[in-house]
């Protein structure tokens, strides 16, 4: 054991001596400015427990394109609406690529999903496919029933806690909601835990979300991963096997049934009519399928549950807007039914309150990172191949250039505002821009605007235990999706005259 851990050390130390060397005749370049960091270490000690906060505030000593040397592993901050414009647009590109990680190699299928693949001929033929297949409109429409039908179940149990009187954990239950949506988009039916004879398929995603946000020293110095240090990889690996149990039991379930007339076709279904076949260019088998199915659920369980937590957090703790928005929904809607989908495009100011609060609560504080696929030059600065580019969208919803009272939840700083959160505006991208961006943009702001309407519509909600409105506590907690520290406890009163 010593000569091993001798050995290693002395393989460590040659790595880093000949990255210094590499990283000397970067220099020779102009490279953006950043801490000098820890020989082998870097800046790590630098992230603290809110990676995007420490950045922010690193920022603001080094600028909005900062280079930070992670381990071995050269990464750029970026922390402006301007400096992202210049990674996502610009040279969108460049920075199309992901970087290699072991979490998503060991559980996302060696990244063969559209989030953590690598650019390339594959990832653009997937992402295509995601576009006209899975995520078309013609798609997201033909599960409008679904959705309602799901919602309703959600205003069901909250309608009946109002007649008793009692107190409910608004996140849990949102959560579970998008759960069974996501569920019945994706494989065609619900499957809780319970159906499954030991961890259920929810228990295990968030087992593989911790996994995944859990600072592996694997990622920042490459040269030790074999050696599994934090014994991390050999977690991962139980995970993908359960992951692929299950995924195998419902693909064979959906094999089985495939042909059951009336059936709406699930994402699986339509995944399955490509395995094998001669017209996608590449060669669709299961590890693909389940590779999408992960970033399917990946992209929708937590993110859309997250946003609505968020957004009932600041209404409730804002008074005067969640009067606003509800005198809005008795004008358009009445008070004698719930919301229709149709009826979303024209609540303007409901479009105004999901806004700011991706603003101040983007689900992904840090964009999932880009890597450089070849040496580039931003803003006057050299940006190595192989970079790794951060973008800090919890730092541009915050920055006083962009913003008036940034730290302020006022939904009416849109009014007259031409500001969009689909990409084209750097200002506010919580779903990413260019050829990264989220391709399940639509469909997650028809779940988070259908699911807070029907909320404030229905109901009118207090704190439990005489807590004020602006007593509520606001803490975040930084993992995969950015969720409240404390589930959001309430006691709802039914307003509707049905």
């Amino acid at each position: 054991m010593a000569w091993t851990w001798s050995t290693l050390i002395v393989f460590v130390v040659a790595v880093y001596i000949l990255q210094a060397k590499l990283w000397k005749d970067k220099n020779k370049k102009k490279l953006p400015p950043g801490p000098k960091g820890f020989p082998l270490f870097g800046s790590l000690h630098l992230m603290g427990k809110f990676p995007h906060r420490s950045l922010l505030k690193l920022s603001q000593k080094y600028g909005p394109i900062m280079h930070l040397r992670l381990g071995l592993i050269f990464n750029i901050i970026v922390s402006s609406a301007e400096a992202a414009e210049l990674f996502l647009k610009t040279h969108d590109l460049v920075f199309a690529s992901r970087p290699p990680r072991e979490a998503f190699k060991h559980m996302a299928w060696e990244q063969r999903n559209v989030t953590f693949g690598p650019y390339g001929a594959y990832w653009r033929g997937m992402r295509k496919m995601f576009n006209l297949e899975l995520l078309s409109n013609a798609k997201i429409r033909s599960f409008k029933a679904m959705r309602k039908e799901e919602i309703g179940l959600l205003i069901d149990s909250f309608q009946e806690a109002a007649r008793e009187h009692v107190v409910v954990d608004l996140s849990s239950k949102v959560l579970a909601q998008n759960w069974d949506m996501s569920c019945r988009m994706i494989f065609g039916k619900k499957y809780p835990d319970e159906n499954f004879e030991e961890r259920g398929l929810h228990t295990i995603i968030q087992e593989a979300f911790s996994l995944a946000t859990t600072p592996n020293l694997a990622d920042y110095i490459p040269v030790i991963a074999p050696l599994d240090l934090q014994g991390l990889t050999k977690h991962m690996k139980r995970v993908r096997k359960a992951l692929d149990d299950i995924f195998d039991k419902i693909i064979d379930e959906h094999i089985q049934s495939k042909d059951v007339d009336g059936k709406t076709k699930d994402f699986i279904d339509v995944m399955l009519s490509f395995m094998g076949s001669k017209e996608s260019e590449y060669l669709i088998e299961r590890p693909n399928i389940k590779a999408v199915l992960l970033d399917m659920l990946v992209a929708s369980m937590d993110t859309s549950a997250t946003t609505i937590e968020w957004a009932m957090s600041e209404l409730i703790k804002h008074p005067r807007v969640l009067k606003k928005v509800q005198k809005e929904l008795e004008a358009v809607v009445g008070m004698n039914r719930v919301v229709e989908e149709l009826e979303l495009e024209r609540l303007d100011y409901l479009d105004m309150v999901v806004k700011e609060t991706m603003r101040l609560h983007p689900v992904g504080p840090l964009l999932i990172p880009h890597a450089a696929m070849e040496d580039c030059t931003v803003n006057g600065f050299h940006i190595p191949n192989k970079s790794i580019i951060f973008i800090n969208v919890w730092a541009i919803g915050r920055d006083p250039n962009s913003w008036t009272n940034p730290e302020k939840f006022i939904p009416e700083r849109f009014v007259g505002s031409n500001i969009d959160l689909r990409g084209r505006d750097f200002q506010l991208i919580p779903f990413g821009s260019g050829r990264r961006g989220c391709p399940g943009l639509e469909l997650g702001l028809i779940v988070v605007k259908l699911v807070v309407a029907q909320l404030v519509h229905c109901f009118d909600w207090e704190l439990p235990n005489g807590v004020l409105p602006i007593e509520l506590d606001m803490t975040e907690k930084f993992g995969f999706s950015s969720q409240r520290a404390n589930h959001l406890l309430a006691i709802p009163t039914y307003r509707l005259q049905t």
